[in-house]
């Protein structure tokens, strides 16, 4: 029902997980989590465009994100997804449009992650990555999602892209995106095992990265494998969506871990906000009480 309801009522839940419709928004919310000793990552939302020209109206709002973030002295980097730049409209325009943003953040010393988005999509951003990687091995980096069956032959894959002066950075995510059984495992604990399973083989091979989970058994096993492998502290670092689980994520903090936080923004938030609010059922108790209580 949430895509039936009346924007206003969604935006009451969903300002929890946005920072806000405007740049000058996503900075405040930025300069606070920088306050608390959270880094950042900064996404415009908005994908799955149909127009190149929307292409282009995001990629100059992506290069107007940079100059003000850097301007502001933020201690973060930015996020971005391909079909917001037309890559399955045309994906040598996609890149073309993705590579002046990184551009755009190496030229600051900065760094741009490249999101992952369903399956249609998952050879198209590889091909990207690789593209960017050879002209910016320090400023980009890739999502990767442990409930997709081929992901570890995929990080086996690009590790000939590994060096360690430019050491691959991947962030490692469980996956949001509905997908068939053939090609995604379905089961909490398959993923999770699947996901630690690919997170181990990264710390074996020197690769950072980017622990992304809200998951307490994940986290606990994050930890365990940190120990194991005597990683320095400087070669990884968590990472947890904006509005979700604060007090989890300060426990992270206080241990001296180093923690990112995913921080999206912009007029097209509603489909974003949505997707939150379906992976926490729990919403649907205080939708209803707002429906009746505030009226």
């Amino acid at each position: 029902m949430l895509p039936l309801m009346p924007k206003k009522l969604v935006w009451i839940f969903s300002r929890k997980y946005i920072a806000g419709e405007t740049i000058e928004d996503a900075i405040r919310v930025c300069r606070g989590l920088n306050a608390q000793n959270v880094k950042i990552t900064i996404d415009l939302l908005g994908e799955f465009i149909t127009k190149l020209d929307e292409a282009t109206a995001n990629k100059n709002t992506y290069l107007e994100i940079i100059e003000k973030v850097e301007k502001e002295k933020i201690d973060g980097n930015y996020s971005l997804k391909p079909t917001s730049f037309g890559l399955l409209i045309d994906p040598e325009s996609c890149y073309r449009n993705i590579r002046e943003i990184v551009a755009k953040s190496a030229s600051y010393g900065n760094f741009v992650r490249i999101d992952m988005e369903d399956s249609q999509c998952t050879d198209l951003e590889i091909v990207l990555f690789r593209k960017l990687h050879k002209e910016f091995p320090k400023n980009v980096g890739l999502v990767i999602q442990s409930y997709m069956k081929r992901t570890l032959q995929d990080i086996k894959d690009m590790k000939e892209l590994h060096s360690p002066d430019a050491p691959l950075n991947f962030r490692l995510c469980k996956g949001i995106y509905v997908e068939p059984a053939d090609i995604a495992f379905k089961k909490y604990q398959e993923i999770n095992d699947h996901y630690l399973e690919a997170l181990e083989y990264m710390f074996q091979q020197g690769i950072y990265p980017g622990i992304a989970t809200h998951d307490k058994p994940l986290i606990e096993g994050a930890y365990k494998l940190i120990e194991k492998y005597s990683v320095p502290k400087n070669r990884y670092e968590f990472q947890m969506l904006y509005g979700v689980t604060p007090d989890l994520r300060s426990s992270i903090v206080d241990k001296g871990h180093h923690m990112r936080v995913y921080v999206p923004f912009g007029k097209e938030w509603f489909g974003y906000s949505t997707r939150r609010l379906k992976e926490n059922p729990k919403m649907a108790t205080h939708i209803i009480k707002a429906l009746f209580v505030r009226g």
